[in-house]
């Protein structure tokens, strides 16, 4: 399975606990992620862990002492973003048929309050489409 089909079955619980690991500043224990978010409970944490670790988006940073016990510390090996992207895309692809690429962008970019952040994001899509655009031509 790939990060796209991984990403786009993630629990809500899942995101729990991987929010918890991207908000953090440095490597966290399962009590530790559990004390960080009061909504999740060890019991919970546990199974979630295995799962993320075996699906590759968490690995072990270190062993460390919990109290007077030895316990695996968990680091995210993706970031938030490209999962959102995944998640997103996953959705899209869902929609495609009703919703071309470029009416989806559009009506992102006409519900942008921020004038700053349009003028932004539309400078960054300018660049991006000429940048495929000189690929295109590259390849013919």
């Amino acid at each position: 399975m790939n990060l796209s089909e991984i990403a786009a079955k993630l629990t809500p619980r899942d995101m729990d606990v991987m929010a918890v690991l991207w908000d953090s500043k440095k490597p966290l224990t399962a009590s530790e992620i559990t004390a960080a978010n009061p909504a999740l409970i060890k019991n919970t944490v546990q199974p979630v862990l295995r799962k993320l670790l075996k699906n590759e988006l968490i690995q072990v940073a270190d062993i460390v002492y919990s109290g007077t016990v030895l316990s695996r510390s968990y680091i995210p090996s993706v970031s938030r973003e490209e999962v959102s992207l995944y998640r997103l895309s996953s959705e899209y692809r869902q929609l495609e048929k009703d919703v071309s690429k470029a009416s989806f962008l559009s009506f992102l970019l006409k519900t942008e309050k921020n004038q700053e952040k349009f003028q932004k994001d539309l400078c960054e899509l300018e660049a991006l489409l000429e940048s495929y655009r000189q690929k295109k031509n590259t390849f013919e």
